[in-house]
């Protein structure tokens, strides 16, 4: 208490070495805070639980009276149960006698499914330099909804009455509209008027709510590199239309405004005649792609008009990490300061940050609407690095994908997820992630109409996108978002959404080239082991099979149809014997398939490089060298094939009249045989002379090869 009689208090919550504090409130002596502090029980040292309040003072503090409970006699909640109501307490001194003074508080023992669990101060999440409430904003739980994304549809299609600066010249105008940070431009026309067309779409992305306007200014190029403004056009995305689907946008007639700088602080706009014609529309029949395609967690529409419902929930528990490495220095130890993060859909969610902890127990537990089982739900975990004065960026520790559809429709799977990152010096186990899941199945019938849908919306397939729009478009929809997550509370950081979303995914890298190629020859290595198989059995390597397979080919070919019965009930029994080696959990990151276990240094640190590149000229060059050693063979390899096809073409082209003429002739005969033989006959003796025995074989190509392989391709009128 101060000379003037008046108290600052703050409340001190303490059970054995864990503290939690309030702000102080000045100069009042009927204060209200309206905090929950949340102790963990695991972590408890201490059968007693204090609440002392005292008084904020310059020097030291002062101790006004304090309340004890046993946590033996604390009662239990367990929801659905109503809020344990609040009672008013006496204070005590530290003699233990009852003092002038009451405080209103609930003590209760409860679970993560409390109204207040969320919102609550966490002792396993307390930092160790800051315990008061301010710090607990960084570190406490959150759910985020990432914001409602648009395409912006701009269709530039002509200007009316240029005025440009030099009235003895045409302009060479073209128009540069934007939104935000994000700028889009024509092409230059030089038409021989001053009513310039282009007829071009340009392509944005928007967030709701709409903060920024469209704004288009037509430029003239007066000379190279200098361009000045005609006119531009102010347009607020609210009063943009809406549309869901490919109805046609009716065009409307802008006037353009031309700025007139009048002096240093003032900009006069003046008016005149100039006309800007525009088709302007947020097209809500996409899906914004604001991660990549391989791991979207969201495919519907933007417009909600267009959303199926849902076909099940899933739920995600977030148990705990094991064996984190250290990822910063306290005290002179090494420690972490670890949290969570998953995103499915527009639903981002952070858990509570657990500080010194390299076996940091969340449970934490949280469920999404599931609309398609297509989908991936991303869960990463983080060191928190904005604490204690810190302010760099949170560092990645890991992150798992599970796709929805590889889960049993009601089975809770829980499983250690190894977590698995690439560093410039190789592929580190950082630690495991326990996790929890369970999909449960609403409508089974709808679930399964969803296998017959297409995977994006209809607009996707009727007015396409290119491949390079849509690249851009994700980029600027990852910012975006990535904007406005990180003006939440606690925010969540931009690297953060960048490695939650795989922004950098698309970027060129050696390692993801090979791994991809090996992909593809895994996807082939049933058509290489089945031609093999044919290879063995024409050079009659086990003649008893060779013999069953010439019986079973006669028999095909006399009752041809039996093919497609046959070959449908063998993948049907391949299918069944596979049951058995189903996976029993959701796959995880594979460093074997990634090519990650040998991978060379300099091809890792080629992979982090920035973009542009940073290097030093020395090593681009070798790594441009290697790069070009590479695409050459990629090139060759290419024009084999074009060589292949060309010749395929100049059957019929007379290019080699003789050549021609002999397959020509050949074709009539052909065509008199297969006339007047049976079809059966034909197959049957062209399978048992392609299976012959090798004593009637010879070491020479046949004569259709070596017929085809002369004929002319166009690689002789090549440069």
């Amino acid at each position: 208490m101060d000379v003037t009689g008046s108290l600052d208090p703050y409340v001190e919550v303490k059970i054995g070495n864990y503290k939690g504090i309030t702000k102080h409130i000045e100069k009042q002596q009927n204060p209200m805070w309206n905090v929950v502090f949340a102790f963990s029980r695991e972590r408890m040292q201490a059968s007693v639980l204090e609440v002392v309040v005292k008084d904020k003072d310059i020097l030291k503090d002062d101790f006004v009276g304090f309340v004890r409970f046993d946590l033996n006699e604390v009662p239990m909640r367990v929801p659905p149960d109503s809020p344990l109501a609040p009672e008013w307490y006496r204070l005590e001194d530290k003699k233990g006698e009852k003092i002038r003074g009451e405080l209103m508080l609930a003590v209760w023992i409860g679970t993560q499914a409390d109204e207040a669990f969320p919102d609550a101060w966490h002792s396993d999440a307390a930092s160790p330099l800051d315990s008061s409430a301010a710090a607990s904003a960084l570190i406490r739980s959150k759910v985020y909804q990432a914001p409602r994304l648009w395409y912006v549809r701009v269709n530039v299609v002509e200007a009316q009455d240029l005025i440009p600066s030099e009235k003895t010249r045409f302009p060479d105008a073209y128009v540069k509209a934007q939104i935000g940070n994000q700028v889009m431009r024509t092409k230059p026309v030089q038409s021989r008027n001053f009513n310039p067309l282009w007829n071009e779409d340009l392509f944005f992305v928007a967030a709701e709510p709409f903060e920024d306007h469209l704004v288009l200014t037509v430029e003239d190029r007066v000379a190279p590199g200098k361009d000045e403004v005609i006119g531009r056009v102010i347009i607020p995305l609210n009063m943009v239309e809406k549309r869901a689907d490919d109805r046609v946008i009716h065009s409307r007639w802008f006037n353009l405004e031309k700025p007139v700088l009048v002096d240093v602080d003032q900009l006069k706009k003046e008016k005149f005649s100039s006309k800007l014609h525009l088709r302007v529309c947020l097209d809500g029949g996409y899906h914004v792609l604001d991660e990549s395609t391989h791991y979207s967690s969201d495919l519907r529409p933007t417009a909600k008009q267009l959303w199926k419902p849902p076909i099940g929930v899933l739920e995600l528990g977030i148990l705990n990490a094991v064996g984190l490495h250290p990822m910063k220095t306290r005290d002179g130890k090494g420690t972490s300061d670890t949290y969570c993060v998953a995103k499915y859909g527009h639903k981002w969610i952070r858990t509570r940050t657990l500080v010194d902890n390299l076996f940091p127990k969340y449970n934490e537990q949280y469920t999404w609407e599931v609309f398609d089982p297509a989908t991936v739900l991303t869960v990463g975990i983080f060191d928190n690095s904005q604490l204690s004065g810190e302010k760099g960026k949170d560092v990645k520790i890991g992150k798992v994908r599970i796709r929805i559809s590889t889960l049993q429709t009601g089975r809770i799977y829980t499983h250690s997820y190894p977590l698995l990152v690439l560093h410039p010096t190789g592929v580190k186990k950082m630690g495991e992630l326990h996790l929890a899941l369970r999909f449960s199945c609403t409508s089974f019938a709808n679930m399964l109409y969803t296998y017959s849908r297409p995977l994006l919306p209809k607009m996707h397939y009727v007015r396409p996108f290119t491949v390079v729009q849509l690249d851009m478009l994700r980029h600027q929809a990852v910012n975006i978002v990535a904007t406005r997550l990180g003006r939440s509370e606690p925010p969540l950081r931009k690297e953060v959404v960048e490695y939650m979303s795989d922004v950098d995914s698309h970027l060129w890298s050696m390692r993801r080239s090979k791994a991809n190629f090996f992909r593809m020859m895994s996807v082939f290595a049933g058509i290489f082991s089945a031609g093999k198989w044919i290879g063995d059995i024409c050079t009659w390597r086990n003649p008893i099979t060779t013999v069953l397979v010439h019986l079973l080919y006669l028999m095909l070919v006399s009752f041809p149809e039996l093919i497609l019965p046959t070959v449908f009930l063998y993948m049907f029994l391949i299918g069944v014997w596979n049951f058995r080696f189903r996976p029993r959990y959701p796959p995880h990151m594979n460093t074997k398939i990634s090519q990650a276990e040998a991978v060379h240094p300099d091809e890792l640190d080629e992979e982090f490089d920035t973009f542009p590149t940073s290097r030093n000229p020395d090593l681009v060059r070798m790594r441009y060298d290697r790069l070009r050693s590479v695409a050459g063979r990629i090139q060759t390899v290419v024009g084999d094939v074009a060589t292949q096809g060309e010749r395929v073409h100049s059957l019929l082209s007379w290019r080699d009249p003789r050549a021609t003429a002999i397959f020509v002739t050949f074709c009539l005969v052909a065509a008199v045989v297969l006339y007047v033989t049976p079809f059966q006959v034909i197959a049957a003796l062209a399978g048992v002379y392609a299976m012959r025995h090798p004593r009637f074989r010879y070491r020479l190509p046949s004569v259709p090869v070596n017929f085809f392989r002369r004929l002319p391709a166009r690689t002789d009128s090549m440069l």
